[in-house]
């Protein structure tokens, strides 16, 4: 992982890991984790013959049970820790499509947890091309893309994404996941550096341990750090294996250095500045610009292409000056591949997920320079070895580009930013602490459909999201530790455009209700 030690090291991996799947976490009491371990102990001492060792005191079984099974020990131990602290996580399951309404248990419920930003997961057009495609190329390929896995369909998809994102090419991965823990790897080497914001998302730290250049972290959103951070990568000093050691022995100055920063950070919806970031890169000798977009794809900035966009960046020249006389190695520069040149507003390497505004299937791509994306196919992993994108989706999310592009794109577009300024300005006003915000830059932006309500106690959070479904039908889910950061346990609400304004106010009243009967807002006034 990308950090430090001490807090520094817990923040990052507890900021890192929101890649956990939507679920809630229950409560328990101290008698719960008693039983858990019990369980484990008298599975562990049935596998034993009768003896006067059964007759031991309870300490003592205990440790024979844990000898006898360490693994189902040490899980009934994580289990039982989990649920004390109120962070076990558990799955509803859903009987039906993905939508602003979803049947869990028999129950219709309103789903404010989905990242279906656009409501396009199970729109009418979507559906009926993935289906042609099961007709026209059946339903798997069995084959990685470069044994008999490319298909003509992966191929148009790739072209437009990289088309409409305005890069050079596009590579496709098996998901946003694997799109970042294939690209590090593939890139870098131990003469290189990657500085990386504090708090990007778990992919991101898990592909670059996955690589030999030396690392560095900037503290969240901190554009001075992240310049001193630039410096101390040129020098050849610093960094580290992620873990507390020391990194790979490298030269005494850095080839490539690569900034990493996700651009909206998903348990905040906080947006990095890179308004500022972008400039920076560019005049750093050697250095390019990196940013994973999978929460603004598709919706975020008045054309859908992301954060780029809503900064402003886009058509004009991010390097403060001519593109020719960039010091940086990025986009700015051009192209040694051709005559093309990216022009993603000064991101030289943008990845993201076909698995929320597009479409919400699974899947995910890396657009950037045709020499990034070749040097791609050749080594990263998660691309060489894993299964190619199924037919189907990629026909589907051809459709979903259709509307995305479109005016029916803009449409949603604009129904998403009225939702989620309805719903920010109706939660603070009923005296909710609410996390992120992104606006602003001048993109066409407004407030992030990502809302976190700030509640702080785990088991404060996960009772409140409990009683949001079970006593008003809204679907929510608490996250607390290592999701985020301990004290800083949150309920994140996500805005759709499918959302009606009755439901948007449904859900604020759900939230009052709650929140009067916890005490996390004053009692309404009695008149």
């Amino acid at each position: 992982m990308l950090r430090g030690g001490g807090a520094g090291q817990a923040q990052h991996h507890q900021r890192g890991a929101c890649w956990l799947p939507c679920a809630t976490t229950t409560t328990t009491t101290t008698k719960t984790a008693a039983a858990a371990a019990a369980t484990a102990t008298a599975t562990a001492c049935a596998r034993r013959p009768a003896s006067s060792s059964s007759l031991a005191p309870p300490a003592a079984a205990a440790a024979a049970a844990a000898a006898a099974d360490p693994l189902g020990a040490s899980l009934a131990e994580k289990r039982a820790a989990a649920e004390a602290a109120g962070t076990w996580k558990s799955e509803r399951v859903i009987q039906g499509p993905q939508g602003p309404r979803v049947r869990v248990g028999g129950k219709e419920l309103r789903n404010f947890c989905s990242n279906s930003y656009l409501g396009l997961s199970n729109a009418p057009s979507v559906v009926a091309a993935a289906k042609r495609a099961l007709d026209t190329h059946g339903f798997g390929l069995a084959s990685v893309r470069f044994i008999c896995g490319t298909t003509d369909l992966h191929v148009a998809l790739e072209e437009r994404l990289a088309a409409w994102l305005g890069a050079e090419a596009c590579i496709l991965f098996p998901s946003g996941f694997d799109a970042n823990a294939g690209v590090f790897e593939a890139l870098l080497g131990p003469r290189d550096a990657v500085v990386s914001d504090a708090l990007n998302h778990a992919s991101i730290i898990d592909g670059v341990r996955l690589c030999k250049a030396r690392r560095h972290r900037y503290a969240h959103g901190d554009v001075a750090g992240l310049e001193a951070a630039l410096r101390e990568a040129a020098s050849g000093g610093g960094g580290g294996d992620g873990d507390g050691g020391p990194s790979t022995p490298a030269a005494a100055t850095t080839t490539t250095t690569l900034v990493v920063t996700d651009g909206v950070f998903s348990m905040d919806g906080a947006v990095a500045p890179l308004e500022r970031i972008v400039p920076l890169v560019r005049r750093t000798p050697g250095a390019y610009l990196m940013v994973d977009d999978c929460h603004a794809s598709g919706f975020w900035g008045a054309t859908g292409r992301g954060t780029a966009e809503a900064r402003g960046l886009l058509g004009s020249d991010s390097s403060g000056g001519s593109s020719s006389s960039s010091s940086g190695g990025g986009s700015s520069s051009g192209s040694s591949s051709g005559s093309k040149k990216n022009d993603m507003g000064g991101v030289d390497i943008l990845s993201s997920t076909l698995g929320k505004a597009l479409g919400g299937a699974t899947g995910g791509f890396v657009c950037a320079r045709a020499d990034v994306v070749a040097q791609l196919r050749q080594a990263a992993r998660p691309y060489l070895f894993s299964n190619t994108l199924a037919p189907s989706v990629a026909a589907a999310t051809l459709a979903v580009l259709d509307v995305v592009q479109g005016e029916e794109g803009d449409a949603l577009r604009a129904a998403l930013r009225r939702n989620a300024a309805l719903f920010r300005g109706a939660m603070a006003d009923a005296g909710f602490s609410l996390g992120g915000g992104g606006g602003g830059g001048g993109g066409g932006a407004g407030p992030h459909p990502i809302v976190p309500v700030m509640l702080g106690d785990a088991a404060l959070a996960s009772e409140f999201a409990r009683r949001m479904l079970e006593r008003h039908g809204v679907y929510v889910v608490a996250f607390s530790y290592p999701v985020v950061p301990k004290g800083t346990a949150r309920i994140r609400v996500q805005l759709s455009a499918a959302h009606s304004e009755a439901d948007v106010e449904a859900c604020v009243a759900a939230f009052v209700a709650v929140g009067r009967e916890m005490g996390v807002l004053p009692p309404a006034a009695r008149g």
